[in-house]
């Protein structure tokens, strides 16, 4: 039986590729709320998972990633909406 753990890390490891690669094919840019949430998202699951499996460096960097997109998604849901 797969972890819970393991389960958690691969769907937010799973969410932060698919923003990755969907931008570097131009079909999601860095400024939408669609890219920045799959990135908030993503980076919060694999925080939580490396939290789990008690890595420390990986909750940081992972947690650091989410806050700064977590951020960056209240940037974007204050600005004005373009035309």
């Amino acid at each position: 039986m797969v972890e819970f753990s393991v389960i958690v890390g691969s769907t937010g490891v799973l969410l932060l590729l698919l923003a990755f690669f969907l931008n570097l094919f131009k079909i999601l840019m860095q400024d939408t709320k669609t890219y920045t949430i799959l990135n908030v998202i993503g980076a919060g699951l694999s925080c939580y998972a490396s939290v789990l499996i008690d890595y420390m460096p990986f909750v940081i960097l992972e947690g650091i990633w989410a806050l700064v997109a977590f951020a960056g998604l209240i940037r974007l849901l204050k600005s004005p909406k373009k035309s």
